[in-house]
């Protein structure tokens, strides 16, 4: 019985302690592909333009070459690589199938944040891009659990 009560006590304080993590600290979930074989993270810090494209074309083309189902891809994008996901990108309609298709896109609100303390506005993106605090930390998070990181 006396192990029942601290095994019980020492869950609620877990519990607790992660109820207080900063939002910083907490994960963003994986993709919800449990039958992916194939797990690719694309990195993109960069806002040439051609850089862009590429990672969408790599994107495209991992879909084309794998079942979607079994295929995770994310990107993710920070630093000037959020230009991608703005709003106004020229490349929205693309990313937007993309994500139709089952590929993630993550912004970092690091990068956002940045923007709108230098510019006095923060940076619209589009509403599908999945918001993740500190973008490398998404990153290593990915590579930890099986993820390929790819920076073409």
């Amino acid at each position: 019985m006396r192990r029942a009560q601290i095994l019980s006590g020492m869950m609620l304080a877990l519990l607790a302690f992660a109820a207080i993590l900063p939002a910083s600290a907490q994960q963003v979930p994986l993709q919800d592909k449990p039958f992916a074989e194939h797990k690719i993270v694309l990195q993109l810090s960069d806002g040439d333009a051609r850089k862009q494209a590429l990672v969408l074309s790599v994107a495209n083309n991992l879909l084309k070459a794998y079942d979607p189902d079994k295929i995770a891809i994310e990107v993710v994008v920070f630093g000037p690589g959020i230009d991608l996901l703005l709003s106004g990108s020229e490349r929205r309609k693309q990313v937007e199938s993309l994500i139709a298709q089952g590929v993630r896109f993550d912004i970092c609100l690091n990068t956002v944040d940045t923007i709108e303390r230098e510019t006095g506005k923060r940076p619209e993106f589009i509403q599908a891009a999945t918001p993740v605090q500190v973008g490398v930390g998404q990153i290593l998070l990915l590579s930890e659990n099986g993820y390929t990181v790819v920076r073409p």
